[in-house]
């Protein structure tokens, strides 16, 4: 592996409090989520189990993700990547241009955890490399992960949520979003490229050569977890599968620390998110006022009840309150959840992920600016993505 961009979960100089503050509080979203689901399950069991049954997939398939691209880090895959946008761009432009391409394609095939967790920091040493300003790839990375992750049901936990109504494959998700997808992704960086501007200006010449990457398990691993996405309704378990096997290989061959996996993870988290989920899903099962709001409003209206949703209690609750019952415009719903986000930090877990690769790197990004950047972004591309849609007669 290179040893270029810092691994996450290892942080800078005089991070421990704030290293502390963070895993308290993602201990705290466990206890809350638990207790959610207690009360779930005690008050309304067939509510609770019907839940669980749609929304345990994503945080498996996104758990076993998470662990492919620990091991494809570890191979140096993705810093490869980022070495050879360096060297090979001739301008900030052209860097940029290659780093959405990168983004786009790690997001729709390893999740948007997956990109903001790993890219973040090899982005940012790329930048730095070259002598210029970071912000372009920093921010760059947030927005577009969330933006990109209509491409494939595993690019984004919300898919699967709502997918659980839709019976939908891999490729076949694909054919129906694709052209949305690539709608909101370009706008996106549209949008970031013309606010940063002049940190893509610079032309910079002669960056560090890029050690080879290992191509071992990483990217058999990729390969695979590629293949079983797009093939199966269901790839949850295969991937979360092949994500062990390849991690407990290189714990085994003291290439890796169980604790750094469990890092990676962030177990707390995912343990409050989905019970926080369930908790909602239920919720939206017994009560049928989400429903009932949904079937009144047309696309666009659904579009943005999803986003400010996003905001208000994070896009996987969210999504597994407004998609408990089978809602009129799945495909709308997805875009408010997906692109929603990119508004403020609660939207999403990907935000959390960010902000610690990003500190790992003794970055310090801005989550106003960060919001002030959706803030933009956030209505083009919702708007572009659903009239995508309009046209190709989803919705």
């Amino acid at each position: 592996m290179t040893d270029s961009p810092e691994r996450i979960g290892q942080e800078a100089p005089g991070g421990s409090t704030t290293i502390r503050s963070r895993s308290s509080l993602g201990w705290w979203l466990a206890a809350v989520g638990l207790a959610g689901l207690i009360a779930a399950a005690l008050s309304h069991p067939s509510a609770a189990r019907s839940a669980a049954a749609q929304d345990w997939p994503p945080f498996v398939l996104v758990a076993g993700l998470l662990l492919i691209g620990l091991v494809a880090d570890d191979d140096g895959l993705f810093a490869a990547v980022g070495h050879c946008l360096a060297c090979s761009a001739p301008s900030g432009i052209v860097l940029f241009c290659g780093a959405v391409m990168m983004i786009g394609v790690v997001t729709a095939v390893l999740n948007l955890d997956t990109s903001v967790a790993f890219l973040t920091p090899v982005l940012i040493y790329a930048a730095r490399s070259r002598g210029e300003g970071e912000g372009p790839l920093l921010y760059g990375c947030l927005l577009l992960s969330n933006a990109g992750s209509l491409f494939l049901p595993g690019s984004n936990l919300t898919n699967l949520i709502v997918l659980g109504h839709l019976h939908l494959s891999g490729g076949q998700f694909l054919a129906h979003m694709w052209a949305a997808a690539l709608a909101s992704l370009v706008v996106t960086a549209t949008v970031v490229g013309a606010v940063e501007h002049r940190s893509l200006r610079v032309r910079v010449v002669d960056p560090t050569p890029a050690e080879r990457p290992a191509l071992g398990l990483g990217l058999v691993a990729v390969l695979a977890a590629t293949v079983l996405v797009v093939v199966l309704h269901n790839a949850a378990i295969p991937v979360a599968a092949i994500g062990l096997v390849v991690v407990a290989a290189r714990i085994l061959k003291g290439k890796e620390s169980s604790r750094h996996a469990t890092e990676v993870l962030g177990v707390p988290v995912l343990v409050g998110l989905f019970g926080v989920a369930v908790t909602l899903g239920t919720l939206g099962r017994v009560w049928s006022g989400p429903a009932d709001l949904l079937s009144h409003l047309d696309s666009w209206g659904t579009a943005v009840v999803a986003a400010g949703s996003s905001v208000l209690v994070n896009n996987l609750p969210a999504a597994s309150l407004l998609a408990a019952r089978r809602p009129d415009h799945p495909f709308s719903l997805l875009v408010g959840l997906n692109l929603g986000p990119n508004l403020f930090v609660t939207g999403s877990l990907a935000w959390f992920l960010w902000l610690r690769a990003a500190r790992s790197t003794s970055s310090h990004p801005s989550i106003a600016k960060a919001s002030r950047l959706g803030a933009i972004a956030v209505p083009l591309s919702m708007a572009a993505a659903l009239g995508v849609l309009a046209l190709t007669g989803l919705r």
